[in-house]
């Protein structure tokens, strides 16, 4: 079955079905129909009350299609090419939709992206959070209604945005900021301790190389040696003072 269908199917099988000799099988492919439902439109079961659609005048499909069709069952009909370019169309992406449930925790995590990502643009923070340029502005100005109120929160842990987009956002937001002194680029993600209220500092986890630890696990030896060396001594100096 083709993936070009004509415009309003149903009622261009009944046109079909009406002014044509075109098998079930035929007028079901051309519209992406099942044959049965198609015998149910010749039967008058189907599509009650739908006006037929002539898709020879709307240039879907000629008039020597359809007659090859009729000549021989087996053929399969074939929209015919549009002489008029259609534009593509891009779909703008509009501002994140934001449960009800959770509108009323955007003005926290506003707050959280403000004070944390200072780097981050209006219209990211607008795509994040799903909120308005003027509550933005209303937050940041602390004129907004319920500015006493409000308490940082970070979005992801809100469920307001996933931490993959929060990332990209910092990631083209530091692109933009002149480098550091070390010569990376400026802007970066705040450690967890940070960005997480209530949690305390994280301990420092060291990887270990393989050198360093084939070097610990040889001290470890060489002191078990020293420990056994040292008993053996004591053992002795125990036995020579028996034989006095």
């Amino acid at each position: 079955m083709s993936d070009r269908k004509p415009l309003m199917p149903k009622a261009t099988a009944v046109w079909l079905v009406e002014n044509t000799s075109l098998s079930f099988g035929q007028i079901a492919e051309f519209c992406g129909l099942h044959p049965l439902e198609v015998k149910g439109i010749a039967d008058g079961d189907v599509a009650q009350g739908i006006k037929g659609h002539d898709p020879i005048t709307n240039a879907q499909i000629t008039r020597d299609e359809i007659a090859r069709g009729e000549r021989n069952d087996k053929h399969i009909l074939r929209l015919a090419e549009s002489k008029v370019a259609a534009p593509q169309v891009k779909s703008k992406r509009g501002p994140r939709y934001t449960p009800v449930s959770r509108r009323h925790d955007r003005p926290n995590a506003v707050l959280w992206l403000l004070k944390s990502h200072t780097e981050l643009k209006d219209a990211q923070i607008m795509r994040l959070v799903g909120t308005t340029k003027p509550t933005i502005a209303a937050i940041r100005d602390r004129s907004h209604w319920n500015s006493q109120n409000l308490i940082p929160q970070d979005p992801v842990t809100l469920g307001l945005c996933t931490q993959t987009d929060l990332d990209a956002e910092v990631r083209k937001s530091a692109k933009r900021l002149p480098a550091g002194a070390d010569g990376q680029p400026g802007g970066t993600l705040l450690p967890v301790e940070q960005s997480v209220p209530g949690l305390g500092p994280q301990p420092t986890v060291e990887l270990m190389s393989p050198k360093a630890k084939v070097a610990e696990e040889e001290t470890d030896a060489e002191e078990e040696a020293r420990m056994l060396a040292t008993l053996k001594g004591m053992v002795k100096e125990d036995e020579t003072a028996d034989d006095k």
